[in-house]
């Protein structure tokens, strides 16, 4: 075996499951056909649970050095909608606005610092596979070469080499339209009102948000002052190199074509276009084979690609790495597919719901927008939408025999009170499996206490603590709670069948239960 885990792709997907693999001990090889990083950008940021994920893992500071707003998110497109979060006490959606060949470079650096071999310009040309391994063809720039792998997991996006080599069937729909995106310098000329609306020389105020043409949807916004966010959508039938980097004058004349005017530019920041398409890979496992990011969907409106694809990669990285350790419950990897799948599904959905509002421009469909933009007044609506979103509208199907309704949401990050004050994302950097003693219980940690090795055990006070105990995934799923005060029989019992169920048997023989805490 030349590596345990093969990942084929070094896009945001490809490069944080790497990271993950290196936190649970693997130490992956990535194969990247493109020599170099790209430095166009297919996306401006991350929106959704993939940025607390960050901080989880210490990763969101460092991150947000390099983006132009992280935090809640003041407002958010929806279906050629404006949401405005403001009127609520949190924002159910938190943002990281980063060009993608910036967090490209930030995740390269912390997997290489992490121990992964990140190989450019190799690309895969074949594999196959046995009950055992996968064996790949590979070309680099010294030629042909053979690597035999564990696992394989393509993160090689929407154009997948490896879903259509495994027979993976890929179905959905492409749209007509383009759209040209681009992060440029506040013009000089060009006034950020208040409103979040633009004061224009020669055309006066342009509002913020979506602006509709019978040629297509004009859309501007801005975080800070210095900086404009513009994109113009419009059906456009010619083919483009998606490699082919995009100009400022292709934006200016594609902005012109549906506003029927010049739109005043500054510099660019960066630039990018992109086709909209609606696609869900049937399956996202073929055996030894595996599929994240753009290589396992595609969703027609912004904002969910970075945020399903990097969790995609959290999801899985620890699952292949019991694996390759040794200790993975027989159908682990299983729930990959089961648990991805159907974030999948939910996440297309909204997204073909997007398409469905934003694309129509008779009085039906204006009428329709207008209609949902009422709606979205009501906080209970807003917020659920702004949940959906962030991909936290619904609960992951965990089995767990204590029925918490804690169980498959996504740990929050409590303050905690141990020898000092701490929090939940201090005790997850490391990515290890965490059961979280909130009640000083001995019984549920002699019972922990059972998997040594693969579960870290802490205990903790916390204001009006929301369990007994918790069971947190290396994901930040919890797996499992313990009821207040819930009775030592059907705690204890619950808890062991939890662990045994995505961490193995036991390591030790059940241990004393003493009165001290851990």
């Amino acid at each position: 075996m030349d590596t345990d885990v093969l990942v084929v792709g070094a896009g945001p997907t490809g490069l944080m499951l790497a990271t993950e693999l290196c936190l649970a001990g693997v130490r992956p090889v990535i194969v990247e056909r493109q020599p170099k990083p790209r430095d166009t950008p297919k996306a401006n940021g991350l929106a959704g649970q993939i940025v607390p994920l960050l901080r989880y893992r210490g990763l969101l500071e460092r991150f947000a050095e390099h983006s132009s707003f992280s935090g809640p998110a003041p407002g958010f497109p929806f279906g050629g909608i404006g949401l405005d979060f403001t009127p609520l006490t949190e924002s159910p959606l938190h943002l990281l606005l980063i060009p993608q060949p910036r967090l490209e470079e930030l995740l390269a650096a912390r997997a290489t610092e992490l121990g992964a071999d990140i190989r450019r310009g190799h690309e895969v040309l074949e594999f196959v596979q046995d009950d055992l391994a996968v064996t790949v063809d590979i070309r680099g720039p010294d030629g042909l070469y053979q690597l035999t792998a564990g696992y394989l997991a393509g993160c090689d996006g929407g154009n997948s080499r490896i879903r259509d080599k495994a027979g993976i069937p890929f179905p959905g729909n492409t749209y007509p339209e383009v759209t040209r995106l681009g992060h440029v310098m506040m013009p000089e000329s060009v006034t950020l009102l208040d409103s979040g609306d633009l004061d224009v020389p020669g055309l006066g105020t342009l509002r913020g948000g979506f602006t509709r043409t019978d040629r297509g949807v004009l859309a501007l916004a801005s975080f800070t002052p210095e900086v404009l966010l513009v994109s113009a959508t419009e059906d456009d039938p010619t083919a483009y190199d998606p490699d082919a980097p995009v100009t400022l004058t292709e934006l200016r004349d594609s902005i012109r074509r549906v506003l029927g005017a010049e739109l005043p530019l500054g510099e660019p920041i960066w630039l990018t276009r992109f086709y909209t398409q609606a696609r869900q890979a049937e399956r996202y496992r073929d055996r030894l084979v595996f599929l994240a990011g753009d290589a396992a969907h595609l969703f027609p409106a912004g904002g969910a690609a970075l945020n399903i694809g990097l969790l995609d990669a959290v999801n899985l990285a620890w699952k292949l790495a019991a694996a390759v350790h040794g200790w993975a419950p027989d159908d682990l990897l299983d729930t990959y597919h089961r648990e991805r799948h159907l974030v999948g599904t939910r996440a297309l959905l909204q997204t073909r719901a997007q398409a469905a509002l934003a694309r129509g421009h008779d009085a039906d469909a204006i009428a329709l927008r207008e209609l949902f933009q009422e709606l979205l007044i009501d906080e209970q609506p807003l917020r659920r939408i702004g949940a959906l979103l962030a991909g936290t509208d619904a609960h992951t199907p965990l089995p767990d025999p204590s029925d918490h309704p804690l169980t498959g949401t996504f740990a929050p990050n409590l303050v905690l009170r141990t020898t000092s004050a701490t929090t939940v994302a201090d005790l997850m950097r490391n990515g290890r499996p965490l059961l979280l003693d909130l009640a000083d219980r001995p019984d549920i940690r002699a019972t922990a206490q059972q998997w040594p090795q693969r579960v870290d055990l802490h205990t903790a006070t916390t204001d009006h603590r929301p369990a007994d105990a918790l069971l947190i995934r290396p994901d930040a799923q919890i797996a499992w709670a313990a009821n207040i005060d819930q009775p030592t029989d059907t705690a204890t019992t619950s808890l062991r069948l939890a662990l045994s169920r995505w961490f193995g048997n036991p390591t030790k023989p059940p241990a004393q239960i003493t009165d001290q805490p851990e």
